[in-house]
């Protein structure tokens, strides 16, 4: 898969733009503000309808305008679909593929598949359980796109059950005003165990692509694995930011998670209706990285940190070529060489050069290997100057 043609209207702090693209390595060259990194993020948010900048779409539309639009036509074998996406300050975002309009801007989804890497994805390793979240749900998606509407409905039943708790707060268990608990209980129960189990089988399938991933950028030799600490599994119930006490869930088997999920939510419905907030469900769980017997976060070194989140992309990106009908995703690498010592840099460079399609920025071509350097464009406040090959 790739992207021949990319066109811009009011995206960030393109006016227009309008960008034809090849296979094989394109080079975005501009320093910092100029709007490389807006061009990259475009194309993502056409595979992932996420920024991996900003939560929302609002900030994607240009200062002072009402209306963005991204125009991108990808390319596999011989078939070519176009996608334009409008995103509106006021009123709902519109899609059409194939200049047919769709009913929900979700289900441009799957038509173009993309993994970036960006100095920002250290925080998968080294922060909060939600980048832990974001990174894997973000890849389940784009596996399978129907999952967007299960995460959505999962959003708003949470909703509807924390409006409920907090209005009913302090009420004792059995109380008559909790008399529709029950009902959004099961809503929860299995809309999250699908989630659920939908994250561990998906990390099962990545383990090997991690392990072989970090083992060809790494120079140590530590075994990568991950589990998922679930609170279904808690000891405790703790603050929402930190890490969830409790073993680690071992099962992708829904009916064994349903099961668990509400002996749970049984069991915690006192502190529940005590804060007003739902305590349980994958909104509440962790991807636990280890690095050899450690966990990666507050364990292992800053190198290491940058191996590892390379090599959870390089995981996905391969997660990705496996099963999609439309051969290897675009990858896309934000801002990275700068940030690698030289034996990263050439090794990165050797395990993505084949890929069908690979979006590279960089303040200074220089820290880009040679190699990777096929065509490039220059991107100066809002324009794209040129192009050498």
């Amino acid at each position: 898969m790739h992207v021949k043609h990319l066109t811009l209207s009011n995206f960030r702090n393109y006016t227009t733009a309008e960008l034809p693209l090849n296979l094989g390595i394109n080079l975005f060259v501009g320093k910092n503000g100029q709007g490389k990194t807006n061009l990259a993020e475009a194309i993502f948010y056409c595979a992932t309808l996420t920024s991996h900048r900003v939560g929302g779409y609002q900030p994607l539309i240009k200062q002072s305008e009402t209306q963005a639009i991204i125009r991108l036509l990808a390319g596999f074998e011989d078939r070519e679909n176009l996608l334009e996406l409008e995103l509106n300050v006021d009123g709902a975002n519109r899609a059409r593929v194939n200049k047919s309009e769709i009913n929900r801007i979700r289900d441009v989804l799957g038509y173009v598949n993309a993994v970036i890497f960006s100095p920002e994805d250290l925080d998968i390793v080294k922060r909060d359980p939600s980048n832990r979240r974001a990174f894997i749900d973000e890849l389940l998606i784009q596996l399978t796109p129907r999952l967007a509407g299960v995460y959505s409905d999962y959003e708003r039943v949470l909703k509807q059950r924390n409006t409920l708790l907090r209005t009913s707060k302090n009420l004792s268990a059995n109380s008559p005003g909790l008399a529709t608990l029950g009902s959004w209980d099961e809503s929860l129960v299995k809309i999250g165990s699908e989630i659920i189990a939908s994250r561990h089988e998906i990390i099962q399938r990545m383990i090997p692509h991690l392990k072989d991933a970090y083992a060809a950028i790494a120079d140590e030799k530590n075994d990568p694995n991950i589990s998922i600490r679930s609170s279904l599994l808690a000891k405790s119930i703790v603050e929402p930011e930190l890490e969830v006490d409790g073993v680690y869930l071992e099962t992708n088997n829904r009916a064994e998670i349903e099961a668990l999920f509400r002996a749970k939510l049984l069991e915690v419905r006192p502190k529940e209706l005590e804060r007003g907030v739902t305590l349980v469900g994958p909104h509440r769980d962790d991807l636990v990285l280890f690095l050899g017997t450690l966990p990666a976060k507050g364990y292992i070194s800053h190198g290491e940190s940058w191996s590892y989140a390379l090599a959870l992309k390089l995981a996905s990106a391969a997660l990705l070529r496996k099963d999609s009908r439309a051969g290897d995703p675009v990858l896309i690498l934000d801002d990275v060489f700068a940030e690698l010592d030289l034996i990263r840099r050439s090794r990165l460079a050797n395990l993505i050069a084949d890929n069908e399609q690979v979006i590279i920025t960089a303040a200074v071509a220089e820290d880009v290997p040679s190699e990777l350097r096929a065509s490039r464009f220059v991107v100066l406040a809002g324009t794209v100057e040129g192009q050498n090959g």
